[in-house]
């Protein structure tokens, strides 16, 4: 069961992180808009920066449970959460070979673990 629970934690904070590129995005679609003097520009900024903050401290705690081979592949997956993102969030098609790109780096990670 705490194997489970450090997996949860693992994912949780790769979902954190893949935030940040819907931050970034968000503040790229806010500089196209209305460019630099937008306050919400530098509103997505800062909670970029934020996020990316809290993954680094979250991250440093949490890979001390894992190999490192394990926990890295398993950071790509953040991958797959970003074309999520790119699906609900800004309504953006994927492509057949986005399918197949996210089958591949998921069996990849299902390779490592099944040495873990």
């Amino acid at each position: 069961m705490k194997k489970i629970d450090n997996y949860v934690k693992l994912h949780g904070s790769i979902l954190v992180f893949s935030l940040t590129s819907v931050l970034s995005k968000f503040a790229a679609i806010e500089y196209e808009e209305n460019g630099l003097h937008s306050k919400l520009l530098y509103l997505f900024i800062t909670l970029m920066l934020l996020n990316c903050a809290f993954y680094a401290l979250v991250w440093q705690k949490i890979i001390k449970k894992f190999s490192l081979s394990t926990a890295y592949a398993n950071r790509s997956v953040y991958l797959i959460w970003s074309q999520v993102w790119a699906i609900f969030i800004f309504r953006e098609n994927i492509s057949v070979i986005n399918i197949i790109g996210m089958l591949l780096v998921f069996s990849g990670v299902l390779v490592v673990q099944r040495y873990e």
